[in-house]
């Protein structure tokens, strides 16, 4: 019976010898594989966030929680699967978007935020959170509609439950 040993000199001499065929050196490797621990966690499938409180017929976000111009990422949990979505407040005007987009849904990764906008995961298209309000297909975020009362942005449950094909 036969083992193979994962760390045999062959092997190893053989990855130094491809290494050195497309010429790259030690720096070279360090910046590829620093590369890619950077850019990994942006091909991500969706990721899963905090369930919103849920009151009635409404997922109920308490707009003092939110903080100004920065999305809120949560994850209503209906039927099995998890619908993502985000929260965001600008001006004193709160509005919701689903983490999914009509062109790279199938792809089902969602969005990341950082400067001021959310970057598709899967395209890297991203959109400054100031023009989403106005966005409209492609790969922008998937309007969800909701309303205020008192110090609470509501969204109707069956709205995010109407969208869980997308999820």
């Amino acid at each position: 019976m036969s083992t193979h040993d994962p760390y045999d000199n062959r092997s190893f001499c053989l990855f130094l010898l491809t290494l050195k065929r497309y010429r790259i050196n030690g720096l070279m490797l360090s910046v590829l594989i620093a590369i890619l621990v950077l850019v990994a966690p942006s091909c991500t499938r969706r990721h899963e966030c905090p369930p919103p409180p849920v009151l009635g017929p409404d997922v109920v976000v308490d707009i003092k929680l939110l903080q100004p111009e920065v999305p809120t990422f949560y994850t209503y949990p209906y039927q099995g699967k998890k619908i993502n979505f985000f929260v965001l407040k600008i001006n004193d005007k709160v509005s919701a978007f689903l983490d999914a987009c009509i062109t790279c849904n199938p792809h089902k990764q969602g969005y990341r935020y950082a400067d001021g906008s959310v970057t598709c995961r899967y395209c890297n298209m991203n959109f400054s959170i100031f023009k989403l309000e106005k966005g409209i297909g492609g790969c922008y975020p998937i309007k969800v509609e909701g309303r205020m009362h008192d110090a609470m942005f509501l969204i109707p449950r069956v709205v995010l439950e109407a969208a869980a094909d997308r999820f």
